[in-house]
């Protein structure tokens, strides 16, 4: 772990959704509005972030979907709200990917595997993505991350990840804040000194 010195900024952020921008449903989806409760200073650390990433994406793995259990229609509705409030904080997503396929299908688009991001970068041509940020909260975050050639950071309810896979983990934080906290003052500490 810490591989870097430094949180990768400027290209693009990725973020996984459940368990760093929302409350994770043990054993269930978020599949209503009424369901999404976003994490404490989720949307404000978003809306931090965003001014040193030209862009900002979320990845999510929505197999719900594939279990008929949500409709996608029903998860339209639920990023609806979560960008709506992002925005209202002042940040922004540029687009929000998501994989509804099970996971016994092993289709590429869900994570680990890189769909979501080979996507990401057809549509925005140029992006670069070993310049990129992976934000998550679980293994398949990081093997997807490690796999694009990007930074990892881990946040969350899983920090022993770091530890018992630190091939896989650049950074580890308690959550998006953090994150926030750090590559602000890794701005800060990398300008000038002004003389007055």
């Amino acid at each position: 772990m810490q591989k870097y010195e430094k949180i990768r900024i400027g290209e693009a952020l990725f973020l996984d959704r459940d368990g760093v921008i929302n409350r994770r449903i043990d054993g269930g989806y978020v599949s209503t509005p009424d369901e999404l409760e976003l994490l404490p200073h989720a949307t404000e650390s978003i809306a931090r972030l965003s001014h040193f990433f030209r862009h900002i994406f979320v990845v999510t793995n929505q197999q719900g979907i594939g279990k008929g259990l949500m409709s996608e229609d029903d998860l339209l509705a639920v990023h609806a709200k979560m960008t709506a409030a992002i925005e209202q904080a002042g940040g922004r997503l540029d687009h929000i990917y998501h994989c509804p396929a099970l996971k016994e299908a092993h289709d590429f688009c869900r994570k680990p595997n890189i769909g979501m991001a080979l996507q990401a970068r057809r549509d925005h041509p140029g992006l670069r993505l070993k310049d990129c940020v992976m934000i998550g909260d679980a293994v398949t975050d990081m093997m997807f991350g490690r796999r694009c050639g990007m930074q990892t950071i881990l946040v969350g309810e899983w920090p022993e990840i770091a530890t018992q896979q630190p091939q896989l983990v650049d950074f580890c934080f308690p959550s998006l804040l953090e994150v926030a906290e750090d590559v602000e003052q890794q701005i800060e500490t990398s300008q000038p000194a002004v003389n007055h």
